[in-house]
């Protein structure tokens, strides 16, 4: 659809950024917080562990203070499970809470609205000793652990996400650190998605919760939605890229919104003897749980063939890498796109395609909470970071946000990844994100200090022209 006149971003629009704690917070183990599955996990070999990250948990007023001077609407955060319960459920550490007042408070002090992620990767340890998602107890575990935040927090919080990329903890649990394999398990396949259907429920009792406690507070999912093309033309690329788009897009906010299973990932489960077990109290509380918006993470789209019969598929695959199940999809490389240093596609015409499929479906305003470009980064002897392959990506990006709401698509804010340099979770610090370079290296944690790229100046003069100015 070509335009004549294009939409302007809303007056409100929320212009920020994203981090999650444990790749950005640092102090895993201070002032009573608890380990989590990140603190325990085994570390890819050449990348840094998460205990100091980029000390945001000592730095959070200087980040706070540059993120205002960029003129940030929104900052997209998440609360580490572990600093508010140690154990993940019984005793409130009380340490952890007033740690992350103070960094809601920091936030509002310069009208940044914080947006809140329940769970980004991070199950306390000690939940994962007794099972993790695999037990049914983790729905009350993560209820528990709500309506603490709700209690504590919600009288500043407006904004709420419930559980980060749900999808990929499915899909790719070994990459992040977060699968838990019970021993004697025989069929994964239905293990892992016994897992993701406790994650469904227990998301749905979050949002019930939240509407009960914050009757004006927002609330919603956080999948990282890739939009699956067909390899071609042919009927049977066609049928895969269905296939895909279901299993890896549609399941999620289908049993968000409407509280059911996508028809063609329960057909997929049957097929095999994956079905999880879904009692009559699991499926009242999805129909009951009502989302908000849809907060959504998109860096790729993807591209399928028909399957051959002879994929396998890679648990240990990064999360944008193709892959393929045999019966179901051909993972393909797209010739069309460009990739990144690390081998990821860029294709901003596929995030409007993905904004406009995901409006058509829901018909709910949706927030942008990861987007960016992960690049090895260089910081000059006279403190500079030029980073031009960031500001033509995302401005390329930010394009197709404007030409999406002018599809009449209703969007929230965009909030890239990343606010700030973070560990990223299987590539260490070398590989870049944010608007704010930090000073250290995979080993050496250096000094610390902050430096603003050029994307840094870039993003302040696009917030400051409501996304009207994108020039250099």
């Amino acid at each position: 659809m070509l335009h004549k006149t294009l939409k302007d971003f809303p007056e409100n629009f929320f212009w920020g950024a994203s981090t999650s704690a444990y790749q950005v917070e640092g102090a895993a183990l201070e002032d009573g917080k608890g380990p989590s599955c990140q603190d325990i996990k085994e570390i890819p070999e050449g990348t840094s562990d998460l205990s100091v990250s980029v000390d945001h948990y000592h730095h959070f007023k200087e980040d706070i203070a540059l993120m205002a001077e960029m003129g940030f609407k929104s900052y997209r955060f998440s609360i580490s499970w572990t600093r508010i319960l140690p154990e993940g459920t019984g005793k409130v550490n009380q340490q952890g809470v007033d740690f992350y007042n103070q960094l809601i408070d920091e936030c509002l002090k310069y009208d940044i609205e914080p947006i809140v992620t329940m769970f980004h990767f991070d199950m306390p340890a000690a939940l994962d000793a007794r099972g993790s998602w695999s037990k049914r107890e983790s729905i009350d575990w993560f209820a528990e652990f709500a309506t603490i935040l709700f209690k504590e927090f919600g009288d500043r919080v407006k904004y709420w996400l419930t559980i980060n990329e749900q999808n990929m903890l499915t899909l790719v649990g070994p990459v992040i650190g977060t699968l838990h394999v019970p021993e004697g398990t025989t069929n994964l396949t239905r293990e892992i998605y016994q897992q993701n259907h406790h994650q469904l429920v227990a998301q749905a009792k979050a949002m019930q919760i939240c509407h009960e406690m914050l009757p004006d507070a927002k609330i919603g999912p956080a999948p990282n939605i890739s939009l699956v093309y067909a390899a071609s033309s042919k009927p049977e690329d066609v049928l895969a890229s269905q296939n895909l788009n279901a299993i890896r897009n549609w399941l999620y906010l289908d049993a968000a919104v409407y509280g059911v299973y996508n028809s063609l990932v329960w057909a997929y489960l049957e097929e095999q003897d994956a079905t999880p077990e879904v009692t009559a109290d699991d499926v009242a509380t999805m129909r009951a749980g009502k989302p908000d918006f849809i907060g959504f993470n998109y860096y790729n789209t993807a591209t399928v063939a028909a399957s051959d019969g002879t994929e396998s598929m890679d648990p240990g695959a990064d999360q944008q890498t193709q892959r393929g199940e045999a019966g179901f999809y051909r993972g393909v490389d797209n010739p069309n796109l460009p990739k990144t240093e690390f081998g990821w596609e860029i294709d901003p015409m596929g995030f409007r395609a993905t904004m406009r499929e995901m409006y058509s479906r829901y018909r709910l305003p949706m927030l942008v909470t990861e987007n960016g470009l992960g690049a090895y980064d260089t910081l000059t002897e006279d403190g500079k970071v030029h980073d031009q392959y960031r500001i033509n990506y995302l401005r390329a990006h930010i394009e197709q946000i404007q030409l999406a709401i002018s599809d009449g698509v209703e969007m929230l804010g965009y909030n890239p990844w990343s606010a700030i340099d973070l560990i990223s979770t299987h590539e260490g610090i070398k590989k870049r994100y944010g608007f704010i370079y930090v000073d250290r290296d995979e080993f050496d944690l250096k000094t610390l200090k902050r430096y603003r790229k050029d994307s840094f100046h870039w993003y302040k003069k696009v917030i400051a022209s409501n996304g009207q100015d994108l020039t250099d």
